[in-house]
């Protein structure tokens, strides 16, 4: 896999792995309390930010796929993080999302993340994907419904967040492919 060239692009999105001139807007993100709600983390100052940015980086890097860097194509800005996520003791294969918050109800969301479970299922081999959502984070339940995943109940997650309640949404690669017979 082509890590510089790597890019998909839906009708209003490009993803692609992350990129030095995608910081700024990833450290405002990661700044912001109600972005970081229901993301595991506090707002974090920009130090902070840079290491889970070269996280993100790095998990490209070793593993082949992490989050992809959303590009929202009319303007060319930085809108969110979506894709495949799995670091040490996670409790399967997730394809999760974070959008800015001036970019939210907008359908992001669940474009991004179709294209990234697409391209989870024909690149990496999964057979399932799960989405960690927390049990009062109604909006992105929605956005996991809309993609056809169900709640499969209450999921543990790794240190530190070992004390957060949340549930895996999920569905299997035949249950996706069953539901998008066009692909």
């Amino acid at each position: 896999m082509n890590l510089p060239t790597l890019q998909i692009e839906t009708p209003r999105l490009l993803l692609r792995p992350t990129r030095p001139e995608d910081f700024d807007a990833f450290a405002t993100f990661m700044a912001d309390a109600e972005s970081m709600r229901y993301l595991g983390s506090a707002p974090q100052p920009r130090s902070l930010a840079w290491r889970s940015f070269l996280s993100m980086a790095g998990a490209w890097a070793i593993q082949g796929f992490a989050m992809f860097s959303v590009i929202e194509k009319t303007s060319g800005r930085w809108v969110g993080r979506v894709g495949p996520w799995q670091p040490e003791g996670w409790p399967g294969t997730e394809v999760g999302w974070g959008i800015a918050r001036d970019r939210c109800r907008l359908g992001y969301a669940t474009e991004a993340a179709t294209a990234a479970i697409d391209w989870a299922f024909a690149n990496l081999g999964w057979t399932e994907v799960i989405h960690v959502i927390a049990p009062e984070n109604v909006a992105s339940q929605g956005v996991a419904r809309k993609l056809g995943s169900r709640n499969r109940g209450r999921t543990r997650l790794p240190a530190p967040f070992v004390e957060s309640v949340v549930d895996a949404w999920g569905q299997t690669k035949a249950e996706w492919h069953a539901r998008r017979p066009n692909r």
